[in-house]
């Protein structure tokens, strides 16, 4: 699929593309690519990594610039993400990629745009915006459902889903790692090091790599969230465990005169007074009583109860 780069993307054919009058986006299967490549005549001596592709990177080469992307699925961050590859000069850029990703952006971006001063750098821009178009609702999702698990942990609830938390942290670093290298991409093409882009619109790409700046520290503050969030359920556990060990002491401590008391007399000696006397029963059940109370009044003193 070939695009002209007029107020909006107007769908073409390859001789359109290089007879030089506008600007083109071409969309190719790497097949496509190998079969029609030198009639882009970009001059690669670099040429885009098409088959391993593992992040998303912008390389300068003499006469062109090429470079992959690697786009995690919104849907399902941890799987495997969406990956094509791209080459640009002055005249234009060919996406090459085999899984429709790049076609279904190029697609949003034709049916949502319309510009008053079409250029490449403007269709660029609008591309990139698509990648992380929706994250902030994403982001924002995340952070309702941190929210909520905190309620849940401070309420003492044991059943707080500390494994979502888990899950959320995995999503977020691997956009956090994205992010970084969309600042990268960015930063590569505001260069301009081979004057492919007129100066008064490299800003575009300053204004991208500053949106996706905002987002990483958004991402960034998630993360550190979900790592206090651990840490404090599990302060909320020790603290159980804490008052759980209390009540276990005071309860020993209550018990160790009584358990004296008992084995004091149940030693078999002969001539123990006590028990030859009438009111010796009643006053070790007395002395027992006391002890207890006199423990439980101490302690709720203490505030260890």
């Amino acid at each position: 699929m070939y695009y002209l780069i007029k107020d909006t993307l107007v769908e073409c054919d390859i001789e359109q593309c290089h007879q030089g009058e506008y600007q083109y986006v071409a969309l190719l299967t790497s097949k496509e690519w190998q079969d029609t490549k030198d009639s882009f005549e970009m001059g690669i001596d670099l040429e885009p990594e098409t088959l391993e592709i593992h992040n998303t990177k912008a390389e300068v080469n003499y006469d062109s610039l090429t470079g992959t992307f690697s786009i995690p699925d919104r849907k399902n961050i941890t799987e495997d993400d969406f990956q094509f590859a791209f080459a640009l000069d002055e005249k234009g850029i060919v996406f090459i990629d085999d899984s429709n990703t790049a076609r279904d952006i190029i697609e949003r971006v034709k049916s949502t745009r319309k510009w008053r001063m079409p250029s490449l750098e403007r269709f660029l821009y609008d591309f990139l915006e698509q990648i992380v178009y929706g994250d902030l609702t994403i982001l924002e999702k995340y952070e309702r459902e941190l929210d909520k698990i905190e309620d849940e942990i401070l309420s003492g609830n044991e059943e707080a889903d500390l494994g979502r938390v888990y899950d959320i942290r995995n999503d977020l670093r691997d956009l956090k790692t994205h992010y970084d290298q969309l600042m990268d991409l960015a930063q590569e093409l505001e260069e301009n090091e081979n004057n492919f882009f007129k100066t008064e619109n490299v800003r575009y790409f300053h204004l991208f790599s500053n949106r996706v700046s905002r987002l990483y520290d958004v991402v960034t503050a998630l993360r550190d969230y979900s790592v206090q969030l651990r840490d404090l359920y599990q302060s909320q556990l020790d603290v159980k465990q804490n008052r759980i060990m209390t009540v276990l002491t005071v309860v020993t401590t209550i018990f160790m005169p009584l358990t004296l008391i008992a084995g004091w007399y149940g030693m078999n000696f002969k001539y123990m007074p006590e028990l030859e006397t009438n009111m010796g029963y009643p006053v070790v059940i007395a002395v027992s009583l006391s002890i207890v109370i006199v423990s439980l009044i101490y302690f709720k003193k203490k505030k260890w109860l």
